[in-house]
């Protein structure tokens, strides 16, 4: 058998030797064979810096455009991936949490990127810092692409979601990305790029693929570069401590393994923690880094626990993913089996359920596939095994705790976590259990009967929150939405004039300077409209008979606006003063400009303050000024950001807020 292709500097290369053997989870037969043998290593990475050029010049919107018709495409050939993922060992439903799981992943940060990133090459992040009193220096902080290659070491419980949860968040970025997958299942990564390579989606040089030993990867990592890391914390110790790594100060991110626990408190549901142990034993055989491996229950509870979990674990038939009835395969390999069995000894306790060396199996070989039995121990969660020591597979271990307390205590000693759940129907429980559990775990989920129907699960990462954990977890943050795309940029903090400031992030930052040619910015198209484009209105007299009738007009009759003396009592009016919305809409009538054209809507307002009481006597001028122009892809329309300030005749300012318009890119 020929081993398989790995993908660099733009071809796809075939190794010069046999390669290593890796065999078909359920028959043992040879899948296929790994090698990274005759690749240049260092070129790659400089082949992903040189073409990363290109990545760094698309916007975050063009890039999250490519996410989804990456994502839409990857779709199509679902069912091919499906059935390359059996030879893994995956069930069906296995296979779809890693394959649409991944694909999903992809869109989600499509959407993100649409959302809550700029149509621009610069993030600008959190607001303008004040560096002088007279506001003509000051400082923000903007993040861009860093210059390197994103390379990413996978682990081969997850060929599919592994490398596309990596690569979305760094070529969302403008990250180029170098997918090492796990030799086990290195056969459905590289059909994975094989499609997306083939696709032309994304620009060359944006994904390479090496299968086999990484050799001297690391030695060639610089500056610029990421690296990300999922297997074994102990692996995961020795990447961090390489020496390139060290000395060049190179991100580097790891989730590795950990004792994730569950908590069933005194007042828990047992239906709902029973049936989300045995998923978390049994989805993937368990071969999920964040499977639950230590069931923590009330000790008076003990007995219900573990014939409840026994009766569940009954009805998993386990065998060929593919004969109907099967729920669940074997491991990955047959050295994993002996791994885990290695490990079930370690841990020691009573066994409940399960013989670690003798499973039925369904429809194949129980001694040619790596067939394993789900195990339930009970252990003495005073002894150190239980918290040390991790089984990967289809194992838990029940450990009685009194008062929740200790409970959060014992999960406590697994040194760091990715996820920890509580069930529980009372939120003051949760609330107590989540702050104690917190510190150690990187996610922590509360299942109760009004959230299981939706809930996604203990052992389900999701693309908008952080999946990583502290301590023996690895310390890093995967996924987390924007998070993991600023994981992938500099942050770099700039200080200067407005003027300098406005030109630098593309927003306009008050004190520069504003643009005014005598045409109203609402009449000008997103073509012609440009950021600090202004208009100035006013002033507009308040009167006492406009307070009263936009009173009684609202049904707003708050004492300060209608009750001089209490009014006046009130410490921080005085007497009696405008509604802050009557001013929002005094300050719309004074900028708007009626007539049709290109604005098309105002879909809202943002970090609207009211900072100065109006009362009757004052005069408002309101000044609009053109702050962020967003165009949308493929959209007649933009978004525009205006800066609204308004003020009384003083010159204080009585109002600030962000009025948020559509308008359209070229004029009607």
């Amino acid at each position: 058998m020929t081993a398989l292709r790995s993908y660099v500097a733009g071809g796809w290369h075939t190794p010069g030797d046999e390669g290593v053997p890796v065999h078909d989870a359920v028959t043992g037969a040879e899948a296929a064979r790994v090698s990274s043998a005759g690749i240049d290593l260092a070129a790659a990475l400089a082949y992903g810096r040189e073409r990363g050029a290109a990545l760094r010049e698309l916007t975050f919107h063009q890039r999250a455009a490519l996410l989804t018709a990456l994502g839409s495409h990857l779709r199509e050939h679902r069912e091919e991936l499906y059935a390359l993922s059996h030879r893994a060992g995956a069930t069906l439903a296995d296979a779809r949490v890693d394959v649409d799981g991944g694909i999903g992943t992809l869109l989600a940060y499509a959407s993100k990127g649409r959302r809550e990133l700029p149509n621009a090459t610069v993030h600008v992040e959190g607001p303008v810092e004040p560096l002088g009193r007279g506001g003509t220096f000051a400082g923000r902080h903007i993040a861009t692409p860093l210059h390197g290659v994103a390379v990413q070491i996978n682990a081969f419980n997850f060929p599919v979601w592994g490398p596309l949860e990596k690569l979305a968040p760094a070529f969302l970025a403008g990250m180029p990305s170098l997918v090492k997958p796990a030799d086990q299942t290195a056969y459905l990564t590289a059909r994975l790029v094989e499609l997306i390579v083939a696709s032309g989606i994304l620009p060359e040089g944006a994904v390479q693929l090496v299968c086999g030993a990484p050799r001297d990867l690391l030695d060639h990592v610089a500056e610029q570069d990421v690296v990300a890391f999922t297997g074994s914390a102990a692996t995961g110790r020795l990447l961090r401590a390489h020496p390139a790594i060290v000395e060049r100060a190179v991100r580097f991110t790891a989730e590795a393994d950990s004792l994730n626990a569950s908590i069933l408190a005194p007042d828990g549901d047992l239906d709902l923690y029973a049936k989300q142990l045995v998923t978390e034993m049994t989805v993937k055989a368990g071969q999920k880094c964040t499977a639950i491996r230590r069931a923590l229950v009330p000790r008076d509870r003990l007995d219900e626990v573990a014939e409840a979990v026994r009766a569940r674990l009954a009805r998993v038939t386990v065998g060929d993913p593919a004969a109907e009835g099967v729920r669940m395969g074997p491991l990955v390999s047959l050295a994993q089996r002996e791994e885990v069995r290695r490990a079930i000894k370690a841990i020691g306790g009573e066994p409940l359920f399960g013989d670690p060396d003798r499973v039925d199996v369904a429809g194949a070989d129980a001694e040619l596939g790596a067939f394993l039995s789900p195990v339930l121990l009970l252990g003495d969660p005073d002894r150190a095994e239980p918290h040390e020591v991790e089984a990967f597979g289809p194992v838990a271990t029940l450990l009685p705790y009194d008062g929740l307390d200790q409970a959060v205590e014992y999960a406590a000693r697994g040194r760091g976590s990715l996820v920890a759940s509580v069930v529980t129907e009372d939120p003051q429980v949760a609330a107590r259990v989540t702050v104690g559990l917190a510190p150690w775990h990187g996610r922590v989920l509360v299942l109760d009967r009004a959230g299981a129907a939706e809930s996604t699960g203990h052992g389900s990462p999701m693309p908008g929150l952080v999946h990583g954990g502290p301590g023996r977890a690895g310390g890093g943050e995967e996924l987390g939405g924007v998070r993991a795309v600023l994981h992938h940029m500099q942050r770099t903090a700039v200080q200067g004039s407005p003027d300098v400031l406005t030109a630098i992030t593309g927003q306009w930052t008050a004190g520069a300077r504003r643009g005014d040619d005598g045409v109203h910015p609402f009449r000008k198209s997103l073509a012609e409209l440009r950021v600090g484009d202004a208009v100035t209105a006013g002033p507009r007299p308040v009167t006492r008979a406009d307070i009263d009738h936009f009173a009684e007009f609202t049904g707003d009759t708050f004492y300060a606006h209608t009750d001089e003396e209490a009014a006046a009592a009130n410490p921080l009016f005085g007497g009696i003063v405008a509604h802050g919305y009557l001013v929002v809409s005094w300050a719309a009538g004074l900028f708007v400009s009626p007539e049709p054209g290109p604005v098309l809507a105002n879909y809202g307002l943002e970090n609207l303050r009211f900072l100065t009481p109006v009362k009757a006597g004052d005069e408002l001028t309101v000044t609009l000024t053109a702050k962020q122009i967003s165009p949308r892809d493929g959209a007649p329309h933009g978004e525009v950001r205006w800066d609204t300030d308004v003020v009384n005749q003083r010159g204080e300012s009585v109002a600030k807020y962000d009025v948020l318009t559509l308008v359209a890119k070229e004029a009607p």
